[in-house]
């Protein structure tokens, strides 16, 4: 089924989420949300929000001790780097904000002293051990090729507080249309 006949093709930006599309057969990106971080002639990288590891921060930085905030994993680039996206400019210092409410952090030894000094809440932040990138032109092709679905401007809710498991079909709906449809997809195809 083409459910992407009549679409225009959307120029994604920085804070706009990434949806794949409901059978995208790479299992990387499977039934994903990615909140794109960067997009420009450099090319593209982002977050995967709803993809959660088995690991825990405290699990993976000694100095996180007690900060048992679930690290998820981001995309298949660099899954030795760890990322947080936080919500909390006045506690945490960042030089990008991404969209209205959501920052992508970058000073982790401030970060580290905000956790142990319990100045941040586990709720603020959001971890990711590697991220999803694409070389300019790379993302393009991919939506001219329908594997994702544009939801212009991420909100801190959608970020932050949505159940990953339940993200992917909340962003559809939140789309309204054609794409509250998209969102009762069955997994496999076989079981409509």
């Amino acid at each position: 089924m083409d459910y992407f006949a009549t679409d225009q093709l959307i120029e994604p930006e920085k804070g706009d989420l990434l949806i794949s599309e409901p059978y995208l057969p790479d299992p990387n990106f499977e039934r994903t949300v990615i909140l794109l971080c960067e997009h420009d002639e450099n090319g593209s990288f982002g977050f995967v929000l709803n993809k959660p590891s088995n690991s825990g921060l405290s699990e993976l930085i000694e100095e996180a001790e007690g900060f048992d905030s679930t690290v998820y994993v981001g995309g298949p680039v660099q899954q030795n780097t760890l990322h947080f996206l936080h919500k909390s400019p006045n506690k945490l210092a960042s030089d990008k904000e991404i969209v209205n409410g959501v920052y992508w952090g970058v000073d982790f030894d401030n970060l580290l002293t905000s956790i142990n000094t319990k100045v941040v809440d586990e709720n603020d932040l959001k971890f990711f051990i590697g991220y999803s990138g694409w070389s300019d032109g790379q993302l393009l092709d991919e939506l001219k090729a329908k594997s994702w679905i544009v939801y212009k401007k991420a909100t801190p809710e959608l970020v932050f507080d949505m159940n990953p498991e339940e993200l992917w079909r909340e962003a559809l709906q939140n789309m309204g249309g054609k794409y509250r449809v998209i969102s009762n997809y069955p997994t496999d195809p076989r079981l409509n």
